[in-house]
């Protein structure tokens, strides 16, 4: 704590209430520091100022603390319902438990009519109006079911504002993945037919949804009419393949399931969801909590990610340990998101399969997490011997375009554990001459460290020209920053990576240096975070299918091509040597499509 603070403390202290309430911490420039709750004001805050903490991070905490203000509330409810909604309106730093904390993914169907979209989208709050269905634990789970609805349901996924402009049936069309509602190729009737098939594939009926093609395919047969027959036969088989892969994940109701587990500093929490009869995946968190108490940690984690992060919550959250403030946590919980929610911990039956299930996960994540923290850790410190200075945070810029277009600048930012995703930060490049690697490198560290703080190490990806730029920003900016610059190898090979220092000095590490190993983590990391910003960026500005660009890619080659992998997606995960087994493509086509998408 700050010692001029010290006696401002103890005399806020010495006159705190001891009723329930919400307590918050400022640092000295009045920036809001940590949020929290207690049922007793007094006995919580005093807890913070005494000589046994140990916890680093509740070490930093209290050392920046230079006031404290409260706020009485009537019960530990509406105290855990205003520390949520305080912590959601101000992001204090200290108050992060998730370094991933995206919202969610759902799938959602428009209101547009006559003819509705179908698409995916992060959290219900950002998304036109429309029916929603998730959460959906990641990207891939929800793709994976837009590409199973496209080839069932043929109902349309692209933006309004392309459906708007379009003069002939896309390409979606043409492979049978849409039905072409934007040149009418469909009647609102029969469109709206599909839409609803869709609905009730999402929530389940599919039953209902078989007997409907069954009876289709049998009535097309009767009129003779053979074509028609066979859509509803690979239909109803593509179904049938669904149903499958989904009988195993049969339970009844919704419910979310979590499991904590705590081992040798690391502490995870999984989640699994089921919704409506289907398990949509789980997916492991590692908040920041230390601690003996997993009841207390578990009811941490389940406020901060419920209120934080989550759109929705079931009636139901099976738990593997008893929770500590069970009732005011369901209280809150039934408040805030207007239903009854249950916590429960014991359960029989398919519920308790679950939960094992959830616990298997969870111990297998602390295994993974472990073996990776203490490879991190090694890497760490072996990059601290070779700079010869602590290292506690990294930073690292790239620079993305294609050929010059649509310029993007990344930052990504690793410490002791990893990746923190929600410090990531990326910059659209203005005013600069087309290509310029240099101005654009200049642009983005100019505006990232005129208002953030530096790192312990900023890696810039380039060799002696970008770090003297980097140089230059920092004396104009009035920093003294601890600079290294990464210039790759001959042919671009992983491994032959040179170091360069602002003192003049450069280093080449031996191909299996953890080091090395943690610096090529960081700089890759950061120019994925560029290109898919690009990539994504480039394609909006040019309003159209991104094989529509490429020299000398025909209609009837762009159609062979997107038949051959089943959709854009299996054209942009396809190797060079992938492209080059489509039919009358080449050798050279193959290579210019494959530079394009991915340089």
């Amino acid at each position: 704590m700050n010692e001029n603070a010290r006696p401002h403390i103890e005399k806020i202290l010495a006159n705190m209430t001891t009723l329930p309430g919400v307590y918050r911490m400022y640092g000295k420039d009045g920036e809001l520091l940590y949020v929290g709750k207690a049922k007793n004001l007094k006995n919580r805050v005093s807890s913070y100022f005494v000589k046994t903490i140990e916890h680093p991070k509740t070490q930093a905490l209290v050392a920046r603390i230079y006031d404290i203000q409260t706020l009485v509330v009537r019960s530990e409810t509406e105290a855990l319902l205003l520390e949520q909604n305080l912590i959601k309106l101000h992001r204090p730093p200290y108050n992060i438990m998730l370094r991933d904390d995206k919202s969610y993914v759902y799938i959602f169907i428009s209101s547009d009519k006559p003819y509705p979209r179908i698409a995916a989208g992060r959290g219900k709050g950002k998304h036109q109006a429309g029916k929603f269905f998730g959460p959906y634990p990641s990207a891939y789970n929800a793709r994976d079911t837009l590409v199973i609805l496209q080839k069932l349901f043929n109902v349309r996924q692209c933006e309004n504002s392309y459906f708007a402009q379009r003069k002939r049936p896309c390409l979606q069309y043409q492979i049978k993945r849409c039905s072409g509602p934007c040149v009418g190729l469909i009647s609102p009737e029969d469109y709206q037919e599909d839409v609803n098939n869709s609905i009730r594939f999402l929530q389940g009926d599919t039953k209902e949804l078989n007997q409907q093609l069954i009876a289709k395919m049998e009535e097309a047969a009767e009129k003779l009419e053979f074509e028609k027959a066979v859509f509803y036969r690979d239909r109803m088989a593509l179904l049938r393949d669904v149903q499958a892969q989904q009988a195993i994940y049969k339970v009844k109701g919704e419910a979310d399931i979590l499991a904590i587990a705590h081992q040798a500093g690391v502490t995870c929490v999984q989640i699994m969801h089921v919704r409506n009869g289907k398990m949509l995946g789980g997916k492991s968190y590692f908040p920041d909590m230390q601690g003996d108490d997993l009841g207390q940690m578990l009811n941490d984690f389940i406020a901060n990610f419920y209120f934080q992060v989550a759109d929705e919550i079931p009636a139901e959250l099976i738990v593997n340990v008893d929770v500590t403030d069970r009732k005011e946590l369901e209280q809150a919980l039934s408040q805030h998101f207007e239903k009854k929610i249950q916590i429960k911990s014991k359960v029989r039956e398919t519920r308790a399969e679950w939960l094992e299930l959830a616990q298997m996960n969870v111990l297998q994540g602390i295994k993974t997490k472990l073996a990776n923290h203490f490879e991190l850790n090694e890497r760490f410190h072996q990059l601290e011997q070779v700079v010869g200075r602590p290292i506690d945070r990294i930073e690292c810029f790239d620079i993305s375009h294609t050929m010059g277009e649509e310029t993007v600048a990344s930052c990504v930012v690793f410490d002791s554990g990893g990746a923190r995703k929600r410090d990531y930060r990326q910059f659209s490049i203005q005013d600069i001459q087309a290509g310029d690697d240099y101005a654009a490198m200049r642009q983005a560290l100019t505006r990232r460290y005129k208002k953030h703080m530096l790192p312990d190490l900023l890696l810039i990806d380039g060799g002696k020209g970008q770090l003297h730029m980097a140089m230059e920003v920092m004396q104009d900016l009035g920093l003294e920053a601890f600079m290294v610059g990464v210039s790759k190898g001959e042919g671009r090979k992983p491994g032959l990576e040179t170091l360069h220092f602002t003192d003049g000095t450069k280093i080449q590490l031996p191909e299996d240096h953890k080091a090395l190993h943690l610096i090529q983590q960081v700089r890759d990391e950061a120019h994925r975070f560029a290109i898919t910003r690009h990539r994504a960026k480039r394609d909006k500005k040019r309003g159209s299918s991104v094989l529509e660009v490429i020299p000398g890619l025909g209609p009837k080659r762009r159609r062979d091509l997107l038949t051959h992998f089943g959709g854009i997606q299996g054209v942009l995960k396809a190797s060079e040597k992938d492209l080059q087994l489509v039919p009358g493509l080449g050798e050279v086509m193959a290579r210019t499509i494959y530079k394009v998408l991915h340089e």
